[in-house]
């Protein structure tokens, strides 16, 4: 078992408008790229629609069904793979944080939803009648970057904005997540256990940090998200555990010590109650 390659866009032949965004068909894509189809990661943000075909994509060791209407929204880390039909089609947009924010300035792309990590549900599916409202936009991106026009890429940041934007309506309206005056919170704690989840398991770090009780805190996880503010931190460590653990090159002992557990035993226990497996075992099934 060898550890995920990770890609970044430099790794993808096509007529980029700058390094940090790709643009393609998504039939074109996997003729060029056949090793997509293996589990990898990126380090950059993904946006592929599928609008023929079927198959299934597994992201994060969850699996979705691909049909015509599904739309994949990818953070930089997370790893996934396809399984594909002959006679798939679609979109596939790669992306940068810093070409994204950069250009915008006053809003960043961490700020969608989708892709705000402890919100992210990767997968959304457009109807037929949704499908055929957005479809312009993808279409006109693939027109414009194969052009040579004038403010060329900033007809496709803006274009590439629109899309969000239609995806954040359509995922607002279709998750648990509806706009909240405590959303800008759920952010907040998001970015903090980025920075923490290795070193800091404690809910009552967060909540000090956020300068709020830990009760309170609790209640917001629990009316927005459903979670409580423990089962955050343990969501978020047993995923990163996941993906460490598709390195053959490192032991369960040192997966658990880079996730900060002085304890094995309980690194595996905890493990264990999560997901049903031990880590050895979880290991073994990835073969």
């Amino acid at each position: 078992m060898k550890r995920e390659p990770i890609y970044n866009i430099q790794n993808f032949k096509a007529d980029l408008v700058k390094k940090e965004l790709y643009i393609n068909t998504f039939k074109n894509h996997l003729k060029a790229h056949p090793f997509i189809e293996k589990p990898h990661r990126h380090n950059f943000y993904l946006l592929v629609l599928f609008t023929n075909g079927s198959g299934a994509h597994e992201i994060d060791f969850t699996r979705y069904d691909i049909k015509p209407g599904s739309l994949f929204v990818l953070q930089p880390g997370q790893i996934h793979n396809w399984q594909l039909s002959e006679d798939i089609e679609g979109y596939i947009f790669f992306y940068s944080q810093e070409v994204y924010n950069l250009y915008f300035g006053n809003k960043k792309i961490e700020d969608y939803p989708f892709y705000q990590s402890v919100m992210n549900q990767p997968e959304i599916v457009f109807e037929t009648e949704e499908l055929a409202h957005i479809l312009p936009y993808f279409d006109l991106m693939i027109t414009e970057s194969q052009a040579n026009h004038q403010r060329k890429e900033d007809k496709l940041l803006n274009l590439l904005d629109c899309i969000h934007l239609e995806i954040s309506r359509k995922y607002l309206s279709t998750t648990n997540h509806v706009t909240h005056s405590y959303n800008y919170k759920i952010h907040q704690l998001e970015q903090l256990l980025e920075q923490h989840y290795k070193t800091e398991k404690s809910p009552s770090f967060y909540a000090g940090k956020m300068n709020i009780t830990l009760k309170h805190l609790n209640r917001i996880c629990k009316d927005i998200l459903n979670q409580t503010v423990t089962e955050l931190i343990t969501n978020r460590v047993i995923l990163e555990a996941k993906r460490l653990l598709t390195d053959a090159s490192k032991t369960v002992n040192q997966v658990a010590d880079n996730l900060g557990f002085e304890n094995y035993s309980y690194f595996t226990r905890l493990f264990k109650k999560q997901t049903g497996l031990t880590p050895s075992e979880f290991r073994k099934n990835l073969n």
